[in-house]
């Protein structure tokens, strides 16, 4: 079992910055993939960005250029810079993570309780 805490959301004006922290915690062998999702009032959640162990990383096209993904294996924690934000940012951002609970066994996805940013216009 892993568990998810993130901070760092809030509110914050159009052309601002954040940066979202998420640290993993819990028993299991190995955290393969970390990323960021975000679910915005009235809509599916989706996709922000996610990162590989080997700091590979994928963003969504409407975040490419100003939001960027980090990883600190050390410290089990995912951190996304969010840079230029806009209105259309606003959304609950959920932290999510792959990981295994065995050598070579099957990955499972956990979620965080999310962190709630605002963008004001």
């Amino acid at each position: 079992q892993v568990q998810l805490v993130e901070s760092g959301g809030g509110l914050v004006q159009a052309g601002g910055s954040l940066r979202l922290s998420c640290v993993a915690s819990g028993s299991y062998f190995r955290i393969m993939l970390l990323g960021w999702y975000r679910q915005a009032p009235g809509k599916q959640r989706e996709l922000v960005a996610h990162i590989t162990t080997s700091s590979s990383t994928n963003y969504a096209d409407s975040v490419k250029e100003r939001f960027i993904i980090s990883r600190d294996n050390a410290k089990n924690t995912v951190y996304l810079q969010m840079n230029s934000l806009k209105p259309e940012d606003t959304a609950v951002y959920y932290c999510a993570a792959q990981a295994t609970k065995r050598q070579n066994g099957p990955a499972y996805q956990y979620w965080g309780q999310g962190t709630q940013v605002t963008v004001s216009s």
